[in-house]
């Protein structure tokens, strides 16, 4: 980020900050929640996310990431051999889709 910008940013938040803008805000005073899944996820996409989530909309990328974890935790349990084989195809599928979802989102962003 260039100094310029950088100090622009700075003065926009000071700006805010003394006409108020910043008070009151949901969470003010409270400790930002952990949020693992957004590790790798880059910031503009993890908050675009997030304002869809608050919104009461989920992306289809994100509804398959979690049903992704799901399969996951069900293919650590299964333990049948011919089920842990057809619950791991499942879990392949649904990478596939997600795969494509987050490539179609991409692109669309480009």
């Amino acid at each position: 980020m260039t100094r310029g910008l950088r100090e622009l940013i700075e003065r926009q938040i000071q700006k805010a900050r003394l006409d108020g803008q910043l008070d009151r805000l949901e969470g003010e005073g409270k400790p930002l929640p952990d949020r693992p899944e957004e590790a790798f996820v880059d910031t503009a996409d993890a908050a675009g996310f997030r304002m869809m989530a608050q919104a009461g909309v989920m992306p289809e990328e994100i509804k398959i990431k979690h049903a992704m974890a799901k399969q996951r935790a069900l293919v650590a349990r299964l333990t049948d051999r011919v089920a842990r084989k057809e619950a791991m195809a499942e879990l392949a599928r649904l990478e596939l889709r997600y795969n494509i979802a987050r490539e179609a989102r991409q692109r669309f962003m480009r």
